[in-house]
């Protein structure tokens, strides 16, 4: 009886541990998310102190995707022998002196040099942060456990971002760069002493890493997930004058709208996973075919205040309901570079931003501001076409 009561309470302190091992990853995710949006409402405020133009100050934000795009696969190769909790540490510290470097920065280009910093050790740490959250539950928990540490992410949408504001608006937009490079600290502290040191196989050379990503299936499902946040970024980008000139609601309202959505993200992030855990392809083609109709809908429903919140809310929840599943399948196709394949999907992911963004302008442009939702829908079809075909070729050889 004494012997069964020792192993209980050993379980129950084993799963206490993980899930502090978990949360300080998620707090991690959090602190980066934070930075990389909170400037969004902080440009009136960066442009002024620092005396150049909203467009130069809109920069930062461009150049921070770009940096997480292409900088994320060079750093994860450079650092792939790195074992994987003192590398997560490591990414902390220089995500740390970026902010820190923010706080103090007397210029646009280094507060642009500090930007780009902490842009490059964003996918790194979600990269490597999703394989160490994988790796710390059984296989058919793996989805659940990598979307609770990208939640950070969702969740610094829905309270960061907002709070980070808040901050900078009414301390000086140095104070929110301050704040976030406290919860850095936090967040180092936590992995430091919690996140366990986890099994790693043996660091391949680097023309091995790369060879593990060039394989045409794991090409196309980082296609796929950049089609699919093409067709997110294409309405979402403009979802401000979409609600404002088409819906008709104030401007005002927009931001409780945008909560809604993040709410709705949250929720979808984490049920997400858990159908990624039951069937990993049937969930990632059903959530995009869910998304592909939400979206079309979205072509009708913009006209009417209640029906567009409504499917605001749920086509936020099906959008990032798909990334915990992609983001296994494609560390699952590369078994011998797992890390290097997680940090390319986040890549993929940001270039699908960037061309989402580029689309819905031309859209606007070239078609009208109302057309938005159905080439959005037509994006997200695509990466669905695709997925259908790959799923079905891989039943058939099966």
């Amino acid at each position: 009886m004494e012997e069964l009561s020792h192993l209980t309470t050993k379980e129950q302190a084993k799963k206490e541990t993980f899930s502090i091992s978990l949360l300080s990853l998620t707090l991690g995710s959090f602190s980066i998310g934070m930075t990389e949006f909170v400037i969004m409402g902080l440009l009136p405020n960066v442009a002024e102190d620092l005396q150049v133009s909203i467009s130069s100050a809109g920069q930062l934000i461009t150049m921070y995707a770009l940096g997480v795009a292409v900088g994320a696969p060079i750093m994860t190769i450079l650092t792939n022998r790195i074992p994987q909790k003192r590398l997560l540490c490591l990414l902390m510290v220089l995500f740390i002196l970026g902010n820190g470097i923010s706080v103090f920065a007397p210029s646009y280009s280094i507060l642009m040099a500090a930007r780009m910093l902490t842009a490059l050790t964003h996918g790194t740490f979600f990269g490597v942060g999703a394989v160490v959250a994988s790796s710390l539950v059984p296989p058919h928990k793996r989805a659940s456990a990598v979307s609770i540490m990208m939640a950070g992410l969702t969740i610094a949408n829905i309270i960061g971002v907002p709070l980070g504001t808040f901050i900078g608006q009414h301390m000086g937009w140095r104070s929110s760069f301050g704040s976030i490079a406290i919860m850095g600290i936090i967040a180092l502290i936590g992995i430091l002493i919690f996140v366990p040191q986890t099994r790693q196989e043996q660091a391949g050379s680097i023309i091995g890493q790369i060879t593990a990503l060039v394989k045409p299936k794991l090409l196309l499902y980082l296609l796929i997930g950049a089609l699919g946040n093409a067709g997110l970024f294409t309405v979402f980008t403009y979802i401000a004058p979409l609600l404002i000139k088409v819906t008709g609601f104030a401007e005002y309202h927009v931001t409780w709208i945008l909560v809604l959505f993040g709410c709705g993200v949250t929720i979808g992030n984490i049920v997400g996973g858990k159908l990624a855990d039951w069937k990993l392809m049937p969930s990632i083609l059903g959530l995009y075919f869910t998304v592909c109709v939400i979206l079309t809908l979205f072509t009708f429903t913009v006209y009417s205040p209640i029906a567009a919140v409504v499917t605001i809310f749920l086509w936020g929840a099906a959008s990032f309901a798909v990334f915990p599943g992609l983001q296994v399948r494609v560390m699952s196709l590369a078994e011998s570079a797992p890390a290097l394949a997680s940090t390319s999907s986040h890549s993929a992911g940001n270039l699908g931003n960037a061309a989402g963004a580029f689309i819905g302008g031309w859209v606007i442009t070239h078609l009208s501001i109302t057309s938005l939702p159905w080439v959005g829908a037509v994006l997200v079809g695509l990466a669905l076409l695709l997925g259908i075909g790959s799923y079905m070729v891989e039943r058939k050889l099966a």
